[in-house]
């Protein structure tokens, strides 16, 4: 890689390397120094407001609230929400121009089989459970990060990871083949990421053999959880970020989350999966305004003491941003897992080019 001199942001010239996906996970001392340094301008609200993600577009928040938010330095992100490839890129440079503090990642939930209903005017290509070869899940990614660029959107809440008996699911997933399911979201993983493009892993622990619809009300796993074998080959080959869904786990003596969603289950997003399965990834929630958890008091601030590092979508963002703050200066424990989370936010932005 090149080495070059840069303006920052900051309004202090730095020296630097450039840096690409491919170095998110790697040991790098440039990219830490960078990553601390940035950081370190951060007031404590701000560090917390980069966990944010939040929804624009026709199913999204008003653009005034998003406004404010953005001219606070209050979000770390934006997930665009329903609308066109025009529209959608007109709002992202709108947006982009708004914002004085740390550069937002942008994302979309642009699954193979949501796609051509999220972002009309998008490339047709098939739904997940109607691809039939690795062949064709590499040429549809490429088509669907083709279009993600187009808008500027640097991250995809895809792929889904769930098998297909669910129904909510069922169209979305590779399938009830747990081999051809890990195989395909590899190469979806892959190809977007070669491509620049955050993939994201989901639903954790898993939504496939639940009864019910996290968007509606709390669902259970029932017993033994069958699909977390599915992100082990995932995490082992370089998925950058894995979403947590609003599922809750019973009659599991081990994983009994107490009719808590994962989302808010420390056992589950720190015990499972960062510390056993070893994921060092972003750890994203589901989106925080669904039924299966929005009715979990202070439900952002339970998400962040569980592990998850961006909380998507919150009822209120200013709010849940607040609880976060207040709980720090009651808990050094928290306010070091806090820090743990927003670098690793910093260093993926970092790494997506977004921060010289």
């Amino acid at each position: 890689m090149k080495y070059f001199l840069l303006m920052c942001s900051f309004g202090f010239i730095t020296s630097c390397f450039a840096f690409g996906l491919n170095d998110f996970y790697k040991y790098n001392a440039k990219l830490a120094q960078k990553t601390d340094s940035v950081y370190q301008t951060l007031t404590k609200e701000e560090r917390v407001a980069q966990m944010i993600v939040v929804a624009a577009g026709r199913l999204g928040q008003p653009a005034s609230v998003i406004e404010q938010l953005i001219t606070k330095n209050k979000i770390g992100g934006i997930i665009l929400l329903n609308g066109t490839m025009q529209g959608f890129t007109e709002m992202k440079l709108a947006y982009q121009k708004l914002n004085k503090g740390l550069p937002m990642i942008f994302s979309a939930d642009a699954e193979p089989s949501l796609i051509a209903y999220k972002i009309k005017g998008s490339s047709p290509v098939k739904k997940a459970n109607a691809m039939l070869s690795r062949e064709e899940v590499l040429t549809y990614t490429e088509i669907i990060c083709k279009d993600l660029k187009k808008i500027g959107i640097q991250y995809n809440y895809a792929p889904v990871v769930d098998m297909s008996p669910n129904k909510v699911v069922s169209s979305r997933s590779f399938g009830n083949n747990a081999d051809t399911a890990q195989a395909w979201a590899k190469v979806f993983i892959e190809t977007s990421q070669k491509n620049g493009i955050v993939a994201t892993a989901k639903h954790f622990p898993g939504h496939g053999y639940v009864v019910g619809d996290t968007h509606k009300q709390l669902v259970y796993i029932n017993g033994e959880m069958k699909e977390v074998k599915n992100y082990i080959p995932l995490i082992n080959s370089g998925v950058i970020s894995i979403m947590v869904g609003h599922i809750a786990v019973k009659n599991n003596a081990k994983y009994e989350t107490n009719d808590l969603p994962a989302t808010c289950s420390k056992k589950m997003v720190t015990g499972l999966l960062k510390n056993e399965l070893n994921f060092e990834g972003i750890v994203i929630t589901d989106a925080m305004n669904m039924g299966g958890v929005v009715k979990v008091p202070q439900c952002e601030l339970k998400a962040a003491q569980a592990g998850c590092d961006i909380i998507l979508m919150p009822v209120n963002a200013a709010k849940a941003i607040q609880d976060i703050v207040n709980e720090l200066s009651i808990d050094a424990d928290f306010e070091q897992q806090i820090a743990a989370s927003v670098k690793k936010i910093i260093r993926l932005k970092i790494c997506l080019g977004l921060i010289h």
